[in-house]
């Protein structure tokens, strides 16, 4: 776990985030206390457990960008679920913990790819070598010679002499200083590639026939025909998969999740009873609240990788809470979220800001991709603060959405700039957006100019 001070954190979610200063001061804390507490001596550690926090908010605030960018500062295996997936046991829908496994698998696969980094480059010299004998020695298609030559382990070539060997040898330089030169990169070969096993869907997850009969399993293979280059990631990932100890994996993968995991429950509100007769959809929606509880208590659960414990995992509610009220969810499961944050509305300065102050801002991305067709935009000050009006009046005229809101302006405002960008023969276009060419261009704005002229 990176050594970041709750500061740090918030400086770091400042980059993205604009606003909800008291969620991120809450996230940053519970983050450094979890760094603490793992300082601490083991009798003292297993003492202390994560506050969990439920965040309040409308939509398109920033609640789960806070989640999910918590989750990237430390590389901690992070889920995200809507809490109205799942039912109550015995009705149709998702098994609560699923969630842990689909955490598990998260972690399985972040582990892997840091060991795989580990060795790519003792991966990179096997499968170079691979390449340089497929190169020199196509593999034979299936079926070819004597099968029972094949099943004794009989080879029908000769044993080479030594001044084939000496030739061979030769070749294989040769084909390896090619190989780094990139001068083979379009050639084409066969390569003999592992087929993936049949899925399974059970309650809603995939699962692998190969898996459930615990590799008994035989690996089918088949041959495809690949260029250099494309057989070159395949090759590396197949010696990578070699070079890394399973076992090891898996162990760290099991305690990192056990550790730092975060689990981010969204729509944690749907699943509120909101003081009914006791009958109902209400009953139900209480029903997921009391299985989903003993996963926020901390229980074990089995996974394929083994048990694994969620007492010290990091759980982040999230709800809007129009309808339903906190007080509405089970007191047990209010228990396990003590820490509350309301996060606020968004104002027009706030529409403002992200659209030029954060690192991923809408204006950048639709530059960036209007730019592969040789359309450079531009915006001036004055035309991004009607962007953030317009947003602002869209959100509190129908519904609020949030910052999700300036997504669909920015797609009906640059609709015919994207519909009539590309093609080779286009020349570079450079276009200033203007606050007269938002107000042309977008419906909102027209509507709210005529309101002036309605008595």
């Amino acid at each position: 776990m990176k050594e970041l001070t709750p500061r740090e954190v918030v400086r770091e979610l400042d980059r993205y985030i604009i606003g909800q200063d008291e969620a991120k001061r809450a996230v940053a804390i519970a983050l450094r206390n979890r760094y603490r507490r793992a300082k601490l001596p083991e009798d003292m550690r297993e003492e202390i457990y994560p506050k969990n926090i439920l965040m309040i908010g409308p939509t398109g605030v920033g609640k789960t960008e806070i989640a999910r960018r918590l989750a990237k500062l430390v590389d901690a295996p992070f889920i995200k679920v809507e809490a109205t997936k799942f039912t109550e046991v015995g009705y149709v829908g998702r098994d609560v913990e699923s969630i842990i496994r689909d955490l598990t698998e998260n972690a399985v696969r972040m582990v892997k790819d840091e060991h795989a980094a580990r060795v790519r480059t003792r991966a990179q010299v096997l499968a170079e070598d691979r390449l340089v004998t497929l190169l020199l020695h196509p593999p034979k298609k299936p079926g070819s010679g004597n099968p029972l030559d094949f099943l004794l382990g009989k080879k029908n070539e000769p044993e080479p002499t030594e001044e084939e060997k000496v030739e061979i040898s030769r070749k294989r330089g040769e084909l390896r200083e090619q190989l780094r030169r990139g001068e083979l990169e379009d050639t084409e070969l066969e390569i003999e590639v592992e087929e993936s096993a049949p899925q399974l869907e059970v309650g809603g997850a995939s699962i692998s026939i190969g898996d459930m009969m615990g590799g008994m399993l035989p690996k089918k293979t088949k041959l495809r025909h690949v260029k250099v280059k494309e057989a070159r990631d395949i090759l590396i990932a197949e010696e990578s998969q070699k070079l890394i100890d399973e076992d090891a994996v898996k162990e760290e993968a099991v305690r990192r999740c056990e550790q730092s995991g975060i689990v981010f429950l969204d729509e944690i509100d749907k699943i509120a009873g909101r003081g009914g007769t006791g009958s109902g959809p209400d009953v139900s929606r209480e029903g997921v609240q009391r299985d989903i509880l003993p996963i926020v208590e901390g229980s074990t659960v089995n996974t394929k990788y083994g048990p694994v414990r969620t007492d010290f995992m990091l759980f982040i509610g999230a709800g809007a809470f129009h309808v339903a009220k906190v007080t509405d969810l089970i007191p047990e499961l209010q228990g396990r979220f003590p820490v509350h944050v309301q996060l606020k509305s968004l104002t027009q300065e706030d529409f403002v800001a992200i659209l030029t102050k954060t690192d991923n801002a809408v204006t950048r991305q639709y530059a960036a991709l209007l730019e592969v067709d040789k359309v450079h935009l531009t915006f001036e000050d004055e035309a991004l603060s009607e962007i953030a009006r317009i947003a602002m009046l869209s959100n509190e005229t129908g519904e609020d959405i949030g910052a999700r809101r300036l997504h669909a302006v920015f797609e009906e405002l640059l609709e015919d700039v994207s519909f009539n960008a590309g093609g080779d023969s286009m020349p570079d276009v450079y276009l200033t957006i203007t606050a007269d060419y938002v107000r042309e261009h977008l419906k909102a704005a027209k509507e709210l100019d005529m309101k002036r002229y309605i008595l």
